[in-house]
């Protein structure tokens, strides 16, 4: 019911709006992703994990974006100024949702002058779980190069995605969050190779994508056997984050 041709031109459709996620978005330097396939006998999604640092939302968070022939938890009406705001959202964002989570559960550890850059020698408290504090060496076992003497918050977001992803990426409830609970997951990539959108690529001109629709239309996990090295480290995309 659901064919692959379908399934990208609600991607693109989604690419076009800026509602697919960009690896290089100027607002957000890019730390860890991931992605999950879930589909029924009649339905799909796609969940893509962002976690990262935008300096406007002022501390790291996962960006969990869901794109799906059936959303689940949708934003109720009272979220909005009217019923015409709320039919215009509905209308605008048919096959996708997006939902923030911030793993990072204290404020403490960033600078109080310059909120950009993490104080020396603090510890943070990541889903319960406290951290810290890093050394500078730290850094540097994991191939991250601080731009200035003391680490960056998305330097912070990095090494933590190195040293302990999964805490930095969503739970299982989480990733979940707009999928419709009768989906099974049948596919999770930790990496792949995703277009570039800034130079127009799009989902449909994209190998990774179109063999993940051709899976979801079929339910055959095979059918992922990509050829192009996977491109969604953070070292590929270093124009993420510099607006």
């Amino acid at each position: 019911m659901w064919k692959s041709r379908k399934i990208l031109k609600v991607l693109d459709e989604c690419a076009e709006s800026f509602t697919f996620p960009m690896l290089d978005n100027g607002y957000v330097y890019l730390a860890a992703t991931r992605m999950s396939l879930f589909r029924s006998t009649d339905d799909w999604a796609i969940v893509i994990e962002v976690f990262g640092y935008s300096p406007r939302t002022g501390i790291p968070d996962i960006h969990i974006y869901t794109f799906s022939s059936k959303l689940h938890n949708r934003d109720p009406e009272a979220s909005y100024v009217s019923k015409d705001a709320y039919n215009n959202y509905l209308a605008c964002n048919p096959y996708n949702e997006s939902r923030f989570i911030f793993p990072i559960e204290n404020e403490d550890w960033m600078d109080e002058e310059d909120t950009e850059k993490v104080r020396s020698g603090v510890c943070i408290s990541v889903r319960g779980k406290k951290m810290g504090p890093f050394e500078l060496d730290l850094y540097n076992s994991q191939s991250i190069e601080l731009v200035e003497e003391s680490p960056m918050v998305f330097e912070l977001a990095r090494l933590l995605a190195a040293i302990d992803r999964e805490s930095v990426l969503a739970l299982d409830d989480e990733r979940r969050i707009s999928v419709s609970p009768e989906l099974d997951e049948i596919l999770v990539l930790d990496e792949w190779f995703h277009p570039d959108l800034v130079n127009e690529d799009l989902p449909s001109g994209n190998e990774t994508f179109q063999q993940l629709a051709r899976v979801l239309e079929t339910c055959d996990v095979s059918l992922y056997n990509p050829t192009k090295a996977p491109n969604t480290a953070w070292v590929n995309w270093p124009d993420g984050g510099l607006l």
